[in-house]
């Protein structure tokens, strides 16, 4: 669904008035967030869709790692998941059902929880993800809100994914690149999470770079708090495969309504003027996209080389917050 639309349907709902429920729907945040204890928070979240790779057991890691990446967004560790599953079994052999299970219990093993069950239906179309419970203190909730001005901001992962999975619809890709890009997809945001659950006190604002591509998602952690952004393009990381396929014309449909939705809110100066391939990238649909955290800059380097030590796919600062405006501008 497109960022416009969410927030239309969201704006017709009453609004929660139970004082445990610490992180609902207002914010458009990763997950929901309730209290049942003074030094526990349950975050609850759920994700699903259809396949972006041919392989099924893939498929299924990838889809698991894109729900479980909402848990570790909000500084939180995943508890336990169900797998939620729309299977056409008059048109596949129950085998395939199989190997997407596998693959996300796969993941499941990898993130250090257990898929305790789930629910099932007939579709048209494959359907698979989880639904994540996980746990938090309540003074430790890292949420998309809060961003401050001087903040710089944080990418883990690079873009251009939502092109990729284009491409390998359209038989735009190679084999390597797909290989590639089923590995970012599937690689857990565990070990980011988890470096910025453990500099807690440091990040302002923390979220997953998903459907609404970068410049979505950036929008909504800005908008929480009433500030802007300056984003330096060079330092952006993008996936190679993903420029050379945006080039050759696979380019998903989401992540043209993302650039649409988000130019009146965003300036390209300078080069970025003219360069619409790296314009769309920004905007580009992810699926289990990176973590996009506004850290206090004083704490920014350590963080840095916490998160390179650690392995992440990228680590990578792209820009800082600053009080004018609600926008961002990148040069």
């Amino acid at each position: 669904m497109r960022v416009g639309d969410l927030a239309q349907v969201l704006s017709q709902l009453p609004v929660p008035t139970d004082p445990n429920l610490l992180i609902g729907a207002a914010t458009r945040d990763d997950a929901a967030v309730y209290r049942t204890s003074d030094d526990t928070a349950l975050v609850v979240t759920t994700d699903f869709f259809m396949p972006v790779v041919d392989d099924p057991f893939d498929f299924g890691r990838i889809a698991a790692a894109n729900a479980l990446s909402d848990v570790w967004a909000m500084g939180a560790k995943p508890l336990l998941a169900l797998n939620i599953v729309g299977f056409p079994r008059e048109k596949l052999p129950l085998s395939v059902l199989t190997d997407i299970l596998k693959g996300g219990d796969r993941v499941a093993r990898e993130a250090g929880i257990v898929i305790g069950g789930g629910h099932s239906i007939d579709s048209p179309e494959p359907i698979y993800g989880l639904a994540v419970v996980g746990h938090v203190h309540p003074d430790r909730i890292l949420g998309n809100s809060g961003a401050k001005p001087g903040d710089k901001l944080i990418l883990t992962k690079p873009l251009g994914i939502g092109v990729l999975t284009t491409a390998i619809k359209r038989e735009l890709a190679t084999p390597d690149e797909i290989a590639d890009a089923t590995a970012l997809m599937a690689t857990l945001n565990r070990t980011a999470g988890e470096v910025f659950a453990a500099h807690h006190k440091d990040v302002s604002a923390l979220t997953d770079v998903t459907g609404f591509g970068l410049l979505g998602h950036l929008l909504e952690m800005l908008d929480a708090t009433g500030v802007g952004a300056e984003i330096q393009a060079d330092g952006v990381p993008l996936i190679d495969a993903a420029i050379r396929c945006a080039t050759a014309g696979a380019i998903p449909g989401g992540s043209k309504a993302n650039l649409t939705f988000a130019s009146e809110r965003v300036r390209f100066a300078g080069a970025m003027s003219d360069d619409a391939t790296r314009q769309l990238l920004l905007a580009d649909a992810q699926t289990s996209g990176g973590l996009l955290a506004a850290v206090s800059p004083e704490a920014c380097d350590a963080i840095v080389s916490a998160l390179t030590a650690a392995g992440t796919p990228a680590a990578a600062v792209i820009g800082t917050v600053v009080s004018v405006d609600r926008g961002i501008v990148i040069r």
